[in-house]
């Protein structure tokens, strides 16, 4: 069993930050890569940033400069700082994990999902 725990989203002004976290735990062999995603109202779900265990990063051009991904390997969590916030940044969040279960097969596991709402 894999649990993801997220926390960190809410109601900000437009130039406003915010901290997301998304905490792993559970039967994971190898952790490789964590990440965020969103999804606004009547959009495809689309990649914020990811970080592969080795820390190499990867961020779209619509976040990049504002939005930094780190991850603490010792406690299995990801974190997502979100400065300069946008009204198109208001969506749901969502945490990623890429991971190797026991078994050897990857698994791809999602968390429930954080709302962010940016307003003007």
């Amino acid at each position: 069993q894999v649990q993801l725990v997220e926390s960190g989203g809410g109601l900000v002004q437009a130039g406003g930050s915010l901290r997301l976290s998304c905490a792993a735990s559970g039967s994971m062999f190898s952790i490789n890569a964590m990440g965020w995603y969103r999804q606004a109202p009547g959009k495809q779900r689309e990649l914020v940033a990811d970080i592969t265990s080795g820390g190499t990063t990867n961020y779209p051009n619509s976040v990049k400069g504002r939005f930094t991904i780190s991850r603490d390997n010792a406690k299995n969590t990801v974190y997502l700082q979100m400065n300069s916030l946008k009204p198109e940044d208001t969506a749901v969040y969502y945490c990623n994990v890429k991971f190797r279960s026991s078994s050897g097969y990857m698994i791809d596991y999602w968390g429930q999902g954080t709302q962010v709402t940016v307003s003007s």
